[in-house]
């Protein structure tokens, strides 16, 4: 099992939620992104620049992951592929992607893509709260118990 994350948007607190798993069951994390990124210095944790462009991450990350992989990602079609690879999809504010809600949430997706090209006001995403840090870290440390090393 490997963490990949989507890092070129996700929120710091994430970032640091997921560096201090890495570490504590130690599994392996690479964070993809266009832009330079710092890390905490581990073994366990690196990034991958790729150059810019549409979905170049997304693509990278697509073409290197595995079933059984965590993938952090508020991309919906992003998740959608992974999912469908057998990985795990978790978004920053703790909703874990399945075959079962991915369907629905690309149709919502599509649809207010959809409603903003033509003009419609849909507004943004919620402000983040610490509500949606505690839910992200409550997801992953599920997806991660089995890899927890004993006494941890």
């Amino acid at each position: 099992m490997q963490i990949w994350v989507d890092a070129d948007a996700c929120p710091r607190p994430i970032k640091e939620i997921l560096y201090r798993a890495a570490e504590r069951t130690r599994t392996p994390m690479v964070l993809v992104a266009n832009t330079p990124l710092q890390t905490p210095a581990s073994p366990l944790i690196r990034t991958m620049r790729v150059r810019r462009g549409f979905d170049v991450a997304d693509r990278e990350i697509v073409d290197q992951v595995a079933a059984g992989d965590v993938v952090v990602t508020a991309d919906i079609p992003l998740a959608a592929e992974v999912v469908g690879r057998g990985a795990h999809a978790l978004d920053p504010r703790g909703v874990l992607y399945t075959e079962e809600n991915i369907p629905e949430r690309l149709a919502v997706r599509n649809l207010m893509a959809e409603l903003r090209s033509s003009g419609v006001p849909t507004g943004g995403p919620a402000s983040w709260s610490q509500s949606d840090t505690r839910a992200f870290a409550n997801q992953l440390d599920r997806l991660l118990a089995p890899r927890r090393p004993p006494g941890a």
